[in-house]
């Protein structure tokens, strides 16, 4: 299946910036599950921790905490999209160079990251990451821009890809989102701190509320002097990810200024009216496509039942990098309520279908448990393409509607019938015009350049 990015977090004005940005985390790990970290800023010192791992893996005790004093702090948590998992890679990276101390925080990927590493190596600079994240910080590390908004500038000019950062020095925090705003960025309020995050749920979290987003190619720094917005990077045309309404936002977010639950109701409710069936209940496969089978139940007025038992103990049958360790967690992850789906025609609602190897399975879970038929309904268009903007998807060859028609989907899946969204039902759903949204994985065409082949 498709591998969640990462989660960036920071807060600027308070005097348990560490505390809080540790429940921010929390409210993130759905966005990364293989590292955390945490730097904080003091009267000009940096303290950190930073360690493989959930957050509470990474942050055992208060001990942890206390020693990351500050009234200023980013957070990371994170999936490997580019570089190895491994602690060399785990953020925010740190460095000290001729200006003081800088501790970069990212989510998303940089696409021309081997070419710029490249041209810095040849130049002399001594890379300790295999991280695209590393690559910013040599660039700003190189600026003879005497402010750190220029610098930053300056350094993501040379980048393409998408990307929303959180940068901490000493006395201030910066915060970037890339042109085209593939990744999201909201901006928070709590008291007299600011706080800013990749998902909104981040703040309730911490007590604090929702200002607005990032906007796309927006640079903001806020230190003792308070907050300043530069919208000095080039412009380009929009390309939200609209993957964060199908699936990877938590439903109780604001993404892109709109409310991730509203959105997938609505998605379920276009999908009913697409491919309406005779059935005697609606099932989720939980807990992602929840509200969206909650909008088809609605729409087709088929009852909402729960069909499968998710163990929370246990994470995403994605998250983990590995094949066999992923197989592993598909067998114990889901559990029938057999009650429930017994002599039932059952319509199984879900957000997305990549590889299809757990759809198959549930398909015959249902069987197993007595189901008379199922049918299966997706929430987005195929999956035919892989993505480059900081999803870690399997490549083309592997993605089950590269290679195999909707009838042989059908098929392979064991299913009675199949429905996907239509592209144009999708994009028409959020309350944004459809050419603002980046849907590659599901067309091919990409707005922003990949440097790399589509295989």
């Amino acid at each position: 299946m498709i591998h969640d990015k990462c989660g960036v977090f920071g807060i600027y004005g308070t005097r348990n910036a560490s505390n809080l940005t540790y429940l921010g985390l929390y409210g993130l790990q759905h966005r990364g599950q293989e590292s955390a970290g945490i730097v904080s800023a003091e009267n000009g010192t940096f303290h950190h921790k930073v360690g493989m791992g959930l957050v509470h893996d990474v942050f055992e005790s208060e001990k942890d905490l206390a020693g990351l004093k500050g009234y200023s702090a980013i957070g990371h948590n994170r999936y490997s999209t580019t570089g190895l998992s491994s602690s060399e890679n785990v953020q925010p990276l740190i460095i000290n160079y001729h200006r003081g101390h800088m501790a970069l925080a990212h989510n998303g990927n940089l696409t021309n990251y081997i070419k710029i590493r490249k041209y810095l190596e040849k130049s002399g600079s001594i890379f300790r990451t295999t991280s695209d994240t590393e690559a910013v910080l040599h660039l700003l590390a190189r600026s003879r821009k005497k402010r750190i908004e220029q610098a930053l500038a300056e350094a993501l000019g040379k980048m393409e890809g998408a990307y929303s950062m959180v940068l901490l020095t000493p006395r201030q925090l910066v915060a970037a989102r890339d042109p085209a705003g593939v990744r999201p960025l909201a901006l928070g309020k709590r008291r007299s701190a600011w706080v800013v995050a990749s998902e909104t749920c981040a703040f309730d979290m911490i007590g604090a509320h929702y200002v607005r987003d990032v906007k796309p190619g927006e640079i903001i720094v806020i230190n003792g002097n308070g907050i300043r917005s530069y919208d000095i990077m080039k412009k380009r045309k929009h390309a939200f990810c609209i993957f964060e309404f199908i699936y990877f936002s938590r439903p109780d977010s604001m993404i892109y200024g709109m409310n991730v639950d509203k959105v997938r109701r609505r998605l379920g409710r276009q999908l009913a009216r697409e491919h309406p069936v005779d059935a005697d209940i609606v099932i989720s496969v939980p807990d992602s496509s929840n509200t969206a089978a909650l909008g088809y139940s609605e729409e087709s007025g088929i009852p909402f039942d729960i069909g499968f038992i998710r163990n929370h103990y246990v994470g995403r049958t994605f998250i983990q990098p590995e094949q066999e360790i992923r197989n592993l967690d598909v067998r114990k992850k889901f559990n029938i309520v057999r009650g429930v789906v017994k002599k039932k025609r059952v319509v199984v609602v879900d957000d997305s279908l990549v590889r299809g190897t757990t759809s198959k399975k549930l398909v015959a879970i249902l069987r197993e448990a007595g189901a008379k038929e199922v049918h299966f309904r997706l929430s987005c268009p195929p999956i035919i393409s892989p993505c480059f903007y900081g999803i870690d998807m399997p490549t083309k060859k592997e993605l089950l509607a590269s290679r195999k028609s909707v009838s042989a989907i059908r098929m392979y899946l064991g299913a009675d019938s199949i429905g996907y969204l239509s592209l144009e039902g999708m994009l028409t759903l959020p309350a944004l015009p459809q050419d603002e949204f980046c849907a590659a994985c599901f067309t091919g065409k990409y707005p922003i350049k990949t440097f790399n082949k589509v295989k």
